[in-house]
């Protein structure tokens, strides 16, 4: 007997709701069946084959067919493209939709007979199943029909530029030589998986800002709901396709209307900044607290955006919603899906790869679509990634070298750094700087009341009369990062005071949160640094004057001048990896197991990133009412490569999504813009002062360069049929591999290890003496000759052959790779394959190997 498969990891707690009625798929008749306390949202999947395997099926055979009929050979024969475009718009495949929505039907009627339940989505596509609210009791009914494959209890998930197109070189370098940014991406349809957009941000608009129309995409099927909150005409021929998907979090009576909005409108802010950095339109004024800090642009300004949204601001988002929108996506035609998002636990059982999120994305890399996924901002510790599966292109973090620099320059000539998107003090004049507990109408009667008063959350607790024209210090704690207190607050306060300005020292006790840049519309800073906040404090606790028998203050001594942060500095260096970027190596098992599979696959800017903002967003409370907003997190670098991957699918229409992932990960960079190694940091404190050179695993192949990903040279490409023997090659996997795709693993002519994966990368968790390699390259420039130079990994003696080959346009070449363990050690060590060709082209192949056993000992 089949057991049910109660996977959690994240998951929300469910209740029994007494709102439930016949008309959610239950009998008039039921009784004590009904919906009880341990009802939960399970994904169910079936044995059948989904819509697309079963249309690539068909089209195998047809070429069968045709190919015997021409040749009368059926052992070979073309494979099927991948792309089905528009499938979704013909009769035939409604019809297989509805067909299948009504086998589940029939499944859900027969096995659950005069009980109540809800279904919430039918998956036909991608994955043959269905969402469905049911009890723990049901959920095992289901299990032993013979239809059922598998059983997963639904799991939360969480979401994880002005600028950064001229430091990825787009100017002068990849939209140049494809045409400018006037054509960058055009034909190309990003789907977004995230919190929404807001259709009314000029980013979206449906006509560049030289007024120039959109194409329409017609290979582009999606639609556009109309709601109150989007209605119609909110979509153009920019924004072709927006839909929401929140019946996982309805059915469990957590969705906020008010908040959360039951339409593709963005509540949150995410989704709207993570769309503009990929695809937002090019020049649109950033202005910012009546500031303007430059024209924005995406990365591929030219590119179509299609919305699913499925991650709300009060709750975040659920598996089955996920699934359901990457299923509709596929559905629709997109060409790069976009996921800034991740589970919020690691998935248990016999490998990470098998939940249902991974699943969806394998199918829809299938169907030819290239998936991005942020690596998660659980870094800097190892195995923190987020993001698992070969088949998915993983992305870090890492800075640009725009820094907003502001500093705050004390009356004893000590200057202290800090942030803040603040305007200055009056050049050449200095201002009396005033503590917030010493400006108190009745301190002790404060106090007692409120002990955070010094948060400069509540203007009548303070003497304006103390306060008028002088500079307000106050402090900055753990309450600001929860929320509970905000700079806007804080800025409003000391403006009712007449303050002349605000400065924020830093609670020892906030240690690890990145604070972003805020925008100020008045003189001010933040010390983000606990040291420099003593600094400050000590300076004006000594400069205080004091009675000598009350002890109470009858003189401010300490002064000070405010810089201001609104000007831009470009002399950083960078790129560098943030601490909070999610770190290999890849865990292959809740065991924390290392698979065989290089995580992260690049790196891409993340940090205090410009990005439109939704007119409604609440997410950061300091860009509230502004129309773009900073932020930071490998939710804003996967945009970064959606974007390029879009630029690179216009060049080579059909390249696979293997070949794109390749064209990104061969020719990336390695170095930063001074000519050193790209440095890591390796701790949430100071982080600053724990850089090392950074490792595969800190960055996968290097940082991403767009205008070198348009001409690789070689490629690496990757079948689906390769995954699928990949993943029949883990211990124990077979199983579940035939509930997940209906593949039987026993007929498999052969199994592989991750490393055996034609990736560009070469990873090897347990190197028991030797191994050997072996990667098949394509030639997709012309005929070049290519040299192999060699950095091997520590203790491991390496060997390329042929160390020089010549190759043809079009045509292939296996190079083998020898990896011998010089000595045991279980100690990580990285080295690299650089191919060197005579045309100019440079690819580079890292190597990560850990635990090494040495024959000899």
């Amino acid at each position: 007997m089949m057991r049910v498969l109660m996977v959690n990891f994240g998951v929300f707690l469910l209740f029994c709701f007494g709102f439930l009625s016949n008309s959610f798929g239950q009998d008039n008749n039921a009784g004590d069946s009904d919906i009880n306390s341990t009802t939960a949202v399970y994904i169910v999947t079936l044995r059948q084959a989904p819509s697309l395997h079963l249309f690539q099926q068909e089209t195998e055979v047809k070429n069968r067919v045709r190919d015997k009929s021409k040749h009368g050979d059926t052992s070979k024969f073309t494979r099927p493209k991948l792309q089905p475009r528009n499938i979704s718009k013909s009769r035939y495949w409604r019809s297989r939709r509805s067909a299948i929505a009504q086998a589940h039907d029939s499944l859900l009627r027969n096995a659950l007979k005069g009980e109540k339940y809800i279904k919430l989505y039918s998956f036909h596509y991608l994955i043959n199943g269905f969402a469905v609210f049911v009890s723990s009791q049901q959920a095992e009914k289901l299990s032993r029909r013979g239809e059922v494959a598998n059983i997963v209890l639904d799991f939360s998930v969480r979401t994880a530029t002005t600028y950064t197109p001229q430091f990825m070189g787009l100017p002068k370098g990849a939209w140049v030589k494809e045409g400018g940014f006037e054509t960058a991406g055009e034909g190309i349809v990003i789907g977004f998986i995230d919190t929404g957009i807001d259709p009314t941000h000029p980013s979206f608009n449906g006509t560049d800002t030289s007024q120039r129309q959109y194409p329409i995409p017609n290979h582009f099927s999606g639609v556009c709901e109309v709601t109150p909150d989007f209605p119609s005409g909110s979509c153009n021929r920019k924004l072709v396709g927006a839909r929401h998907f929140a019946q996982s979090a309805i059915t469990r009576g957590i969705f906020n209307s008010s908040e959360d909005y039951a339409s593709p409108f963005d509540g949150d802010g995410h989704g709207t900044h993570t769309a503009s950095i990929a695809a937002g339109n090019h020049g649109v004024s950033a202005v910012v607290s009546g500031h303007n800090f430059g024209s924005a642009s995406g990365i591929a300004p030219r590119a179509h955006i299609s919305v699913y949204k499925a991650l709300y601001k009060s709750f975040g988002g659920f598996a089955a919603d996920v699934v359901a929108a990457i299923d509709q996506a596929a559905q629709d035609g997109v060409d790069i899906l976009s996921l800034s998002i991740t589970p919020n636990r690691r998935p248990p059982g016999v490998a990470t790869f098998f939940n249902p999120l991974d699943m969806a994305m394998l199918s829809a890399v299938k169907a030819g679509i290239f998936v991005v996924q942020a690596a998660g901002n659980t870094g800097p510790s190892p195995k923190s990634m987020s993001s698992f599966s070969p088949w998915i292109f993983t992305v870090g973090a890492a800075t640009h070298d725009r820094v907003y620099s502001n500093s705050i320059i004390l009356g004893n000539n000590v200057s202290i750094p800090g942030i803040g998107l603040a305007l200055p003090t009056d050049e050449g004049k200095v201002y009396t700087m005033i503590s917030a507990l010493d400006a108190l109408k009745n301190k002790s009667l404060v106090l007692d009341k409120d002990m955070y008063v010094g948060e400069c959350q509540d203007y009548d607790s303070f003497d304006k009369d103390i306060i008028r024209g002088n500079l307000l210090i106050c402090s900055y704690s753990i309450r600001f990062v929860l929320g509970l207190s905000t700079i806007k607050q804080a800025l409003a306060v000391t403006k009712n005071l007449s303050a002349k300005g605000v400065v924020f020292y830093m609670d020892p006790y906030v240690l690890g949160f990145q604070i972003n840049p805020t925008p100020m519309d008045m003189p001010g800073i933040i010390i983000p640094s606990s040291e420099d906040s003593k600094v400050l404090l000590k300076y004006y606790n000594s400069s205080l004057v004091r009675d000598g028998t009350t002890k109470e203050i009858v003189r401010f001594g300490a002064v000070a001048a405010i810089a201001g942060g609104q000007n831009a500095n470009f002399s950083n260096r960078a790129p560098k990896i943030m601490y909070y970027s999610a770190r290999g190596p890849d865990p292959e098992d809740s065991l924390f197991n290392d698979a065989d599979i290089l995580k992260p696959n690049l790196v891409a800017p993340g940090n205090s990133i410009w990005g439109a903002w939704s007119s409604a967003a609440t997410e950061s409370t300091e860009f509230e009412g502004e129309s773009f907003a900073m932020m930071s997190g490998t939710s804003m670098a996967a945009p970064h490569v959606a974007g390029v991957a879009a630029l690179v699918k216009q060049k080579f229409r059909k390249f696979s999504p293997s070949s794109i992932a390749s064209a990104l990960s061969t020719t990336s960079v390695l170095f930063d813009n001074k000519g050193e190694a790209i440095m890591a940091q390796r701790a949430y404190a100071n982080p600053d002062q724990t850089l090392s050179p950074a490792t595969p695993f800190d960055m996968g192949n290097g940082f991403v360069n767009a205008t070198a990903a348009l001409d690789p040279g070689l490629i690496f490409d990757t079948s689906f049929e390769d995954h699928m023997s990949f993943l029949c090659g883990i211990n124990g996997s077979a199983p579940v591999v035939f509930n997940y795709t209906g593949k039987n693993c026993l007929l498999s002519n052969a199994t592989i290890s991750g490393s055996d994966l034609n990736l560009p990368s070469i990873t090897v968790s347990r190197l028991n003496n030797t191994r050997t390699v072996q990667r098949l390259l394509t030639n997709i420039a012309g005929n070049e000759t290519y040299t192999v130079s060699l950095i091997p990994p520590f203790d491991v003696l390496v060997k390329v052959s042929p160390t020089q080959f010549s190759i043809a346009s079009g045509e292939t070449k296996l190079l083998s790779v020898i990896l011998t363990a010089k000595k045991n050690s279980s100690i990580a060590s990285f080295g690299r394959v650089k191919l060197f060709g005579t045309a100019g082209h440079v690819v580079h192949i890292p190597m990560s190997v850990t635990v090494k056993i040495a024959s000899n000992q």
